[in-house]
């Protein structure tokens, strides 16, 4: 539980730069995407359905694209920049489709920096094991600023 202890924030913009990475490695297991079509009750049977899924063009179920854009939403607010950060802009694309039990392999790379703005941009590319790229996109994140203490006093329960 979350609730009673502080987390460290992560990086200020101050403390980023241009060409900084990530990588990051996500299999794709059949309790994610169950958790996923659970918690948005989406029943596509695309997603889980290998009868239906065998008779289109994909030969067999696809991991949602939602659940690969929640990958790439979670690395920012875990790792570059970090907790605290909030993404303004995000534009993603999924040229080829993930299959369950699929590895794909995320490269993240800071881009840009806007110290006054406070934003950064941050190119994404995700490849499955044949290294084709699966994800491809940018997001624009505003990384956490510190925050201003109330008299005196941090809040405490963060």
């Amino acid at each position: 539980m979350l609730l009673g202890k502080k987390r460290k924030l992560g990086r200020q913009i101050e403390e980023m730069s241009v060409g900084e990475k990530l990588t990051l490695t996500e299999k794709i297991e059949d309790k994610d995407i169950l958790l996923y079509l659970g918690l948005t009750n989406d029943a596509n049977p695309l997603f889980i359905q290998h009868d239906f899924a065998s008779q289109t063009t994909f030969k067999k179920p696809v991991v949602p694209t939602i659940m690969l854009t929640g990958i790439v939403a979670s690395a920012i607010s875990k790792y570059l920049p970090g907790p605290g950060s909030y993404i303004k802009s995000q534009s993603l694309s999924f040229p080829l489709p993930v299959y369950h039990y699929s590895v794909v392999h995320f490269l993240f790379e800071v881009k840009e920096i806007d110290i006054k703005a406070n934003e950064a941009v941050i190119e994404v590319i995700g490849k499955n094991e044949e290294e084709k790229e699966v994800v491809q996109g940018v997001l624009t994140v505003c990384p956490p600023k510190q925050i201003d203490t109330m008299n005196g006093r941090a809040l405490e329960n963060f």
